[in-house]
């Protein structure tokens, strides 16, 4: 994915280091079952407040169909970040079909909670 093709608005893009420690995450939450995949499931986490973070991916066409997810994750104080591939985003999730958006839910005694925590506070980092 060269950088003249990502959409200016897809901020903020996770550098390729972060995109592969964000997925792996992304995977694991997907096993434990504390994913939401699509723009409105991770829409409703957010009004839920359920949502840990959200990730969107920055090759959505037209990207504007999930461009009031950061709004609301703002609104929230739940950090977003996008990541270049919506393909990679769905196999990530576990399914087959490309995933614009996820969320990951928050679990009380879950076992990713430190690696959440860790993930959040980079996400926040790409935001200052």
């Amino acid at each position: 994915m060269t950088a003249e093709k990502v959409n200016p608005k897809a901020y903020p893009l996770a550098d390729a280091q972060l995109t592969i420690t964000i997925l792996d995450l992304v995977q694991q939450a997907a096993n434990y079952k504390q994913i939401k995949k699509g723009a409105n499931e991770a829409t409703k986490t957010l009004n839920r407040g359920i949502s840990e973070f959200v990730v969107m991916a920055s090759d959505t066409e037209p990207l504007e169909i999930l461009l009031h997810l950061p709004l609301l994750a703002e609104d929230k104080n739940v950090p977003y970040v996008f990541v270049p591939s919506k393909q990679a985003l769905g196999r990530a999730c576990g399914v087959t079909r490309p995933v614009i958006a996820c969320s990951v839910t928050t679990n009380e005694g879950s076992q990713l909670k430190s690696q959440i925590q860790q993930l959040k506070d980079a996400i926040e980092k790409l935001l200052i």
